[in-house]
């Protein structure tokens, strides 16, 4: 099969990977309620589903890109899909909570394999200069996909039950994974060895597991609670530990070159801080449309929908805009619609406009998706030589604490859900106003590379870009 033959299946299986886990996360907060009446669980347990996971996936994401990089990304999306869907079916079929529980941290674990996969797929299969439309039809993607799911999930309670939500993914997990195998070829001959850091990934895992439930527990506990503050301080103090690790790690777990690179890093940071500021909005607009305004689920819904709406339709332009702009210039753009949307959000009351409010919507959705496909296409257009799984991996984890702590921001300004949105929504505008310092960190030019270390692999004229898919030693 030709290169051009084998690039759809590999978009299609990036796509298709990157959907079924943002699916999957809003799917199940419409389950919730349905699985605790079902199952007689605490409300506690019942945020375990949620926590249990989050943990599993954020700790293991980098660890997965290195261990795709070695043995090759084909394999480690294979692995975790299968996985993924048979957690899934697991679930389904869970006769008590404790089971739940256990399998989704399980199905977090298998999810923080694939994900790196589907992002090194597209890097592997077109060349740099050519990942701005493959990049923009994934994110467009993952907002659709995150988009449905509520509908999806209260369709499918509704008819079926709770067990139905997890149903779902054990069909589309054999396709994913047939979609695959349409990709993969032979594995060559290791031309070396690239020994993963024991000592290094355990501290990575275990800092990464103290930070994110000390953010996701600070909505509860708040951020001056004695086990916050505990918390907070053995994450800190591991990371201080495993960069002194890094440094002497003769193959650490975030490779030098991976380290050394300004826009590989800065887009990272970028999107740590947009997601931060975009969730944290979202979490808190939510509770004050339906808490402080009274609206209904569906009427709240209805007043969100223009940030999905914006983020699918804003994709395709963003790509066009980071083509003639640069990313540079789209990043800074993109940073500045999330801030404005979301001081827009902080100055509405209850007398104000329906419009005034889809405007905000609108601008946050705009802006979000900006910024994704210009940090994605630079994460995994710049990424150095052989190390496309181990970004991808620090690009999801920053997707994933982000959300956390830009929830915990919003939740710990204010504790009363009915108060003015303003109080928590004006630090989180200045946290995302922060996310101008990596965008002015971003090449000017997409083809700039004077910042960012080593070039992108250059393959030889009779290589096959695909038939790398899956084959990095």
């Amino acid at each position: 099969m030709s290169t051009a033959a084998k690039r759809p299946f590999a978009l299609l299986a990036s796509v298709s990977g990157a959907m079924i886990v943002a699916l999957d996360g809003t799917i199940l907060l419409v389950a919730q309620p349905s699985l605790r009446h079902d199952l007689d669980a605490s409300v506690a347990q019942v945020q375990w589903t949620s926590t249990g996971y989050l943990i599993a996936v954020a700790t293991l994401l980098v660890v997965a890109g290195r261990l795709g990089d070695r043995y090759g990304h084909t394999r480690l999306l294979l692995v975790g899909v299968l996985g993924f869907g048979a957690a899934s079916t697991g679930i389904a079929l869970a006769p008590s909570i404790g089971w739940v529980i256990a399998l989704r941290v399980a199905q977090g674990v298998f999810g923080a394999l694939l994900q790196p996969a589907t992002l090194a797929l597209l890097r592997l299969a077109y060349p740099p200069d050519r990942l701005g439309t493959p990049i923009a039809i994934r994110t467009s993607a993952i907002a659709v996909a995150a988009g449905i799911g509520p509908v999806l999930g209260g369709i499918l309670v509704q008819h079926f039950g709770w067990r139905a939500v997890f149903w779902v993914n054990a069909p589309v997990a054999l396709v994913i994974a047939a979609l695959t195998l349409a990709v993969r070829t032979p594995m060559p001959e290791r031309a070396g060895s690239q020994r993963l850091d024991l000592a290094g990934t355990a501290l990575l895992t275990a800092a990464l597991a103290i930070l994110v439930h000390a953010l996701t527990g600070v909505p509860g506990r708040g951020w001056t609670a004695g086990s916050t503050l505990l918390e907070l301080t053995g994450g800190l103090a591991l990371s201080a530990v495993l960069v002194l690790h890094e440094r002497r790690a003769a193959h650490p777990i975030v490779p030098y070159a991976v380290a050394r690179s300004v826009p590989v890093t800065a887009a990272m940071t970028l999107l740590l801080v947009m997601s931060a500021g975009l969730f944290g909005a979202l979490f808190k607009a939510t509770f004050y449309l339906q808490d402080a305004l009274r609206l209904a689920p569906l009427a709240t819904g209805l007043r969100v929908l223009p940030l999905t709406a914006l983020m699918v339709l804003g994709a395709p332009v963003s790509s066009a805009a980071l083509r003639r702009y640069g990313p540079r210039h789209t990043a800074v753009a993109g940073t500045v619609l999330v801030v404005a949307g979301i001081a827009q959000l902080s100055s509405l009351g209850p007398t104000s406009p329906w419009p005034s409010m889809t405007a905000a919507f609108a601008a946050l959705g705009a802006g979000f998706a900006t910024v994704m496909v210009t940090a994605t296409g630079t994460v995994v257009g710049d990424a150095p030589p052989g190390y496309a799984g181990v970004v991808g991996g620090l690009k999801q984890t920053a997707m994933n604490i982000g959300p956390s702590l830009g929830i915990a921001v919003a939740a710990g300004a204010t504790s009363a859900s009915t108060a003015p949105m303003s109080r928590s929504l004006v630090p989180l505008a200045f946290l995302a106003l922060l996310g101008l310092i990596p965008a002015f960190l971003l090449p000017r030019h997409a083809d700039d590379d004077a910042d960012a270390g080593p070039p992108p692999r250059q393959l030889a004229p009779n290589k096959d870009p695909v038939a790398d898919v899956g084959e990095r030693p």
